[in-house]
């Protein structure tokens, strides 16, 4: 199965130009898409509904929305009728297959005096591969910090390992058919299988990328169960072997790896390929592309509680 992560910065290129259907073009194909920096009804991107338009723009998929910042952008039209409107920021998934539940994780923010910071969240779908059951995040973290950051990673390493405790949306038996509460569905899975895509907003080697990797990612001396691989680590890559963003600082054209793809640790050797494809020009971060042998089932049959 073929992943990709791209934060699109709602749609505006390197170029500074406004165009979603750029980075459509790119990501089109993939099986599972994560995606960083969608928003809705911002006078910046005319005020479109960037969730809606994507999902026009891939019809194939099915997708799901979580907003991190929401603040109120209603208005009235020209008769006084109040339309009521959410100004948006957020992370989105989509699947060529069906997403069976979805959940917004919040991440923890912390107050500044300067510079501007902003509410970050990761939005979490599962996703039923032929392998088996697979929780699929994509995640924005924080740009301001590495305090903060390290509490949203420790925030998101606590709910992953104990994904398998609290379950999916529901749990048990429904004793009370009548009402439909699970509609004849069986419980949901909540696998141990776990996927994490986005911004990072971290380098390789940075305390970050250590809290999420290990000490000595490149060559581990033990991988912890309730640790993560770095995807192009487990496909022969080191980590430092690609970068995801450019930008210009003193006249001098930088770059950096701030995109990652990690996965759990029983995934590693499903990696087969890992790529950054930098020359999209869809947004000022580059794609990130990797691809996982899901199409073999899991002979373990532990990992989807």
């Amino acid at each position: 199965m073929k992943f990709v992560s791209y934060n699109i910065q709602y749609g505006f290129g390197a170029d500074g130009r406004y165009d979603l259907s750029r980075f459509a073009k790119v990501v089109d194909g993939a099986d599972v898409i994560a995606l960083q920096e969608v928003e809705r009804f911002w006078t910046r991107s005319a005020d479109d509904d960037q969730p809606e338009l994507i999902g026009m723009l891939l019809p194939g998929y099915h997708w799901v929305y979580g907003p991190a910042y929401d603040m109120d952008a209603s208005l009235r039209d020209s008769r006084g009728t109040l339309l009521n409107r959410r100004r948006q920021f957020g992370t989105m998934i989509l699947s060529k297959l069906p997403i069976v539940w979805s959940r917004l994780h919040p991440l923890p923010l912390r107050r500044v005096l300067h510079p501007l910071n902003t509410q970050n969240a990761a939005l979490e779908a599962m996703i039923r591969t032929p392998w088996g059951p697979l929780r699929v995040l994509s995640i924005h973290l924080s740009h301001i910090g590495v305090g903060e950051r390290l509490e949203q990673i420790d925030y998101l390493l606590g709910r992953h390992r104990r994904a398998a405790l609290e379950g999916g949306p529901w749990s048990g038996v429904d004793d009370e058919p009548e009402r439909g509460w699970a509609q004849g569905e069986s419980e949901p899975e909540a696998p141990e299988a776990a996927i994490w895509m986005g911004d990072f907003n971290s380098e390789p080697g940075s305390a970050e990328y250590r809290r999420i990797a290990g000490d000595n990612p490149n060559r581990p001396t033990a991988i912890y169960a309730d640790e993560f691989v770095d995807a192009a680590v487990a496909a022969g890559h080191g980590a430092d072997a690609f970068h995801s963003h450019e930008w210009v600082r003193d006249g001098t054209l930088r770059r950096r790896r701030l995109d990652y793809c990690f996965v759990a640790p029983f995934l590693a050797g499903r990696v087969r390929s890992f790529a950054v494809d930098t020359a999209a020009t869809a947004s000022d971060h580059f794609p990130v592309f990797v691809d996982i042998d899901l199409e073999t089932p899991d002979a373990r049959g532990s990992h989807s509680r």
